[in-house]
């Protein structure tokens, strides 16, 4: 335990966090995964283990405004655009799954900027 990488305490963290939050059809689950050079959000409906909405900074529609992955407004045109798809869907509520990160920075923008286009969590 005392020689574990970061990514392995996240790891054990996001497991933990994963036995509290699961996502339903009418809440799903929105996920974060992060990586040094890009962003990734999914919402998920675990009854099913389908996504039912998607977005990442590796797609042509985020380069198309130029948001880059690894830095803060990448990160809140993610949010923007993955809150923008789960209302075409009709999706309003979800569950925040940090995926084991710190609530913090890219995690947080994706996240408080999904809130401010219209998903409630």
């Amino acid at each position: 335990m005392a020689n574990d990488s970061k990514n392995q305490i996240r790891m054990r963290i996001h497991t933990r966090i994963r036995r509290k939050v699961e996502g339903t059809p009418e809440r799903p689950r929105l996920a974060v995964f992060r990586s040094v050079k890009h962003i990734y959000a999914q919402v998920i409906d675990d009854t099913k283990g389908h996504t039912v909405a998607a977005a990442a900074s590796t797609e042509k529609a985020a380069a198309a405004g130029k948001a880059i992955g690894g830095n803060l407004d990448g990160a809140k045109a993610i949010g923007k655009l993955v809150a923008e798809r789960a209302k075409d869907k009709g999706i309003k509520a979800v569950v925040f799954d940090r995926g084991g990160y710190h609530y913090h920075g890219r995690v947080k923008a994706l996240a408080e900027a999904a809130r401010e286009a219209g998903l409630e969590f």
